[in-house]
């Protein structure tokens, strides 16, 4: 069966299903999937060098921003 994100087994009743998977260089750039929804990839063009972090809801789930903090220029 197919789980969410992708991940190898289901996550328990009242939990989120996540995968963070970072990048390789600037070959393969990093993705957050959350409850088997895409929030940062390379395909929605919102990703960048440095830390890439998406705020969400714990409680609801709902997406509330992502951003990319650039490490290396400052």
């Amino acid at each position: 069966p197919r789980h969410k994100c992708g991940n190898q087994k289901s996550c328990p009743q009242n939990h989120f299903a996540f995968k963070i998977i970072s990048g390789a260089a600037n070959v393969v750039g990093p993705s957050i999937c959350f409850d088997d929804m895409i929030l940062m990839s390379s395909v929605k063009n919102n990703i960048g060098r440095g830390l890439n972090i998406a705020v969400v809801n714990g409680t609801s789930g709902q997406l509330l921003k992502v951003d990319t903090f650039d490490m290396y220029s400052g």
